[in-house]
């Protein structure tokens, strides 16, 4: 595959995660408008423990269908820090990686242009499901989460799609449950973005249509998934040690 053709699969595959993704936390915020929420807290409007996981689920699963739909073609990274942690371990040519990044970032701002789109004028005030940090989270307390939070999702990616003995074909399941399970832990501290795509699209159209303003926190979503994924590759490496191994991936 061309290079412009795997960028495109990651562009199409991000605008899916983001779209999905976002559109099911604004679709829980109307569901929940008019119930008591908690004072200060823009990003909490009563949502319960139910809807997290429903939040959850439809990111989760957005990730793995667009795996088992674009994997074969570009990897279905649709995350830079995913991007620059195989850059990184030099699994990733520089190039492909810049590409790779830019055609993120805009899939994800075409979703939430597309979330505009649908929902209309009264998706804006939600935020258009952007991340942020909850009322009583600070700046590193939140970008320590993102890290852990994205930490985990690496190690899942390199255990099952990365290294080359892994097996079955089971990698986008893997991948897509364990991004269910950051959300459900971590949705109430900062969102729980893990990739700084997803969480630069909503800020983008945020400002483009008079919603909030929050790339003041976008450093929070920046610096944590992307450390986070780099010591994960890294630390993988070095207990894994899947340069020297045998054998290929089915993913």
């Amino acid at each position: 595959m061309t290079l412009i053709k795997r960028a495109l699969a990651e562009l199409v595959g991000t605008f899916v995660l983001v779209f999905l993704g976002t559109g099911s936390v604004i679709t829980t915020v109307f569901l929940f408008q008019g119930k008591a929420g908690i004072e200060g807290n823009a990003f909490n409007v009563g949502i319960e423990m139910g809807a997290w996981v429903a939040i959850a689920m439809a990111f989760g699963l957005a990730v793995i269908a667009m795996i088992y739909c674009f994997g074969h073609i570009s990897g279905t990274h649709i995350n830079p820090s995913v991007s620059i942690a195989l850059w990184a371990t030099k699994r990733f040519p520089t190039q492909d990686m810049i590409a790779y990044v830019i055609a993120q970032c805009a899939g994800a701002s075409l979703g939430s242009l597309a979330v505009v789109a649908v929902w209309g004028a009264r998706a804006i005030p939600t935020g258009l499901g952007a991340t942020g940090m909850f009322d009583g989270v600070g700046y590193g307390q939140a970008m320590l989460c993102e890290g852990i939070g994205t930490f985990i999702l690496m190690l899942t990616i390199m255990g099952s799609a990365v290294d080359a003995r892994c097996r079955g074909g089971f990698a986008g399941l893997a991948i897509g449950l364990v991004v269910v399970a950051d959300i459900i832990v971590f949705g109430n501290v900062t969102g729980a973005s893990m990739n700084p795509a997803r969480t630069f699209g909503p800020y983008l159209v945020n400002v483009l249509t008079g919603g909030p303003n929050m790339w003041s926190q976008y450093p929070i979503y920046l610096i944590g998934p992307v450390g986070g994924a780099v010591l994960a590759a890294f630390v993988y490496d070095f207990i894994g040690d899947p340069r020297n191994a045998e054998g290929s991936c089915t993913e």
